[in-house]
């Protein structure tokens, strides 16, 4: 799998952004093995929003589970790519419209053949999606905001579980599980003085630590957004999209 980009916000990042995963499948156009692996990530990170946005159209869970999985072999079989406008082509915007084409299109065929040609591309937990489904707030939210907001709660989960693995590789996983509701907002006994007392330090390292942690978080969170975008200009945007799909 290809690195993360830097978290240098100039020059840095920049330079290396043509190495972060869908730049990568984007400039390759090909069935590279360092393209293919890219893309079999982003997929395998994401299909979940995918799945929701599929059950939301009134597919059962099993029909749901059988068109995502049959939808990603196919992906990741043929050549999909090659009418993506690199200009325009944002993983998460083409995921979505290849999924409707394939469900306008392919419906019939793809529910009369074997799914997948009897392979497993990805490892889909059907159960946990369903579960996960089950939780959807019971409103009447179109599929495509529906599909908006997982993926935007999707990047928030990947980039506080890479912020949690970094503490866990300091020896620090304690001060992070007393620190993230500085990025959940769960104020429940977490004062920072409260904290200080806990975990043995000064109210003032704590709270220097909080700053930090919330720094290298938006860090994070841009680095996870990078990787779903084909240029550095379209972070930003991209980052006010999903917030917004997180408001409505």
């Amino acid at each position: 799998m290809t690195p993360h980009p830097t978290s240098n916000p100039t020059g840095g990042a920049a330079a290396q952004f043509a190495e972060t995963h869908w730049s990568l499948v984007l400039a390759a156009r090909t069935t590279s093995p360092e393209a293919a692996a890219a893309l079999a990530g982003l997929c395998q990170a994401y299909w979940y929003p995918l799945y929701a946005f599929v059950r939301r159209q009134g597919n059962s869970p099993h029909d749901a589970q059988d068109l995502t999985q049959e939808f990603f072999a196919r992906l990741l079989a043929k050549n999909y790519l090659a009418d993506v406008d690199r200009a325009k082509g944002r993983f998460r915007s083409f995921l979505l419209a290849s999924m409707k084409n394939f469900l306008a299109n392919e419906w019939d065929r793809a529910r009369a053949q074997k799914r997948g040609g009897g392979d497993t591309v990805l490892s889909l937990d059907a159960t946990a999606a369903e579960s996960r489904y089950a939780l959807e707030p019971a409103d009447h939210a179109s599929a495509d905001k529906l599909y908006d907001r997982r993926w935007a709660l999707t990047l928030l989960d990947r980039a506080i579980g890479r912020l949690r693995d970094e503490f866990v590789r300091d020896d620090k996983a304690a001060l992070f599980d007393e620190l993230k509701f500085a990025l959940t907002g769960d104020k429940a006994d977490a004062s920072h003085a409260a904290v200080a007392a806990r975990l043995g330090m000064t109210e003032g390292a704590v709270k220097v630590a909080a700053h930090r942690l919330r720094k290298r978080y938006r860090e994070l969170l841009r680095a996870e957004i990078a990787e779903t975008v084909a240029t550095p200009a379209e972070v930003d945007e991209e980052l006010r999209q999903l917030f917004a799909a997180l408001g409505g």
